[in-house]
């Protein structure tokens, strides 16, 4: 997270976190961990959860001191009312349209009253997608989902989260497309 309001909006998240109690957050395809690690600065108790194995390796290396585990969004192996937050960081955008509902039902479900989501995705001004099948000379399958915020704002009020705010910042130089966040939070 390089840019300003990026991080800006991370320790808002961590604020409102902190706030609410002080049940961990879930960082939500947490990559190589550098977001759980900014968050975990923050005072915010964090553990990340990502669907490779590879990733997991490497923020385990990263950040030994923080849990990381391999699982999916759809399927959280957490017990109900159990998360403070929910981080979603450009992990949404590889998650079909078909299984978004039940990744936002499992926030729903694992969240205790009043915890923050954050979301942040590439957008646009109408859905679309990419397939990759090669990167950096490595043959690969990745599919990616563009959606506008409106799109992601009706699917988290579906499951019974309410909207807080959303923000839209076009691309940095070089960049191709706009970015969107929501934070959303579940009713206290």
């Amino acid at each position: 997270m390089s840019h300003p309001l990026d991080r800006s909006l991370i320790a808002a998240f961590a604020e409102l976190v902190t706030a609410n109690g002080p049940a961990p957050v879930a960082d939500l395809g947490s990559g190589p961990g550098y977001v759980a690690a900014r968050l975990h600065g923050l005072g915010v108790p964090v553990f990340g959860v990502d669907v490779s194995p590879a990733m997991v390796n490497l923020a385990r290396e990263a950040h030994p001191t923080l849990r990381f585990h391999v699982g999916t969004m759809t399927s959280l192996d957490l017990p109900d009312a159990t998360l403070g937050g929910i981080l979603a960081l450009y992990s949404t955008i590889h998650v079909p349209d078909t299984h978004l509902p039940a990744a936002f039902a499992e926030f729903h479900r694992t969240l205790t009253p009043g915890a923050p989501v954050l979301l942040a995705f590439q957008t646009g001004p109408e859905p679309g997608g990419l397939h990759l099948t090669e990167r950096f000379g490595h043959e690969i399958d990745l599919q990616y989902y563009w959606r506008t915020p409106a799109q992601v704002t009706a699917l988290l009020a579906e499951a019974g989260l309410e909207l807080t705010a959303t923000v839209t910042r076009e691309p940095e130089e070089g960049g191709k497309r706009p970015r969107g966040f929501v934070l959303a939070r579940k009713p206290a």
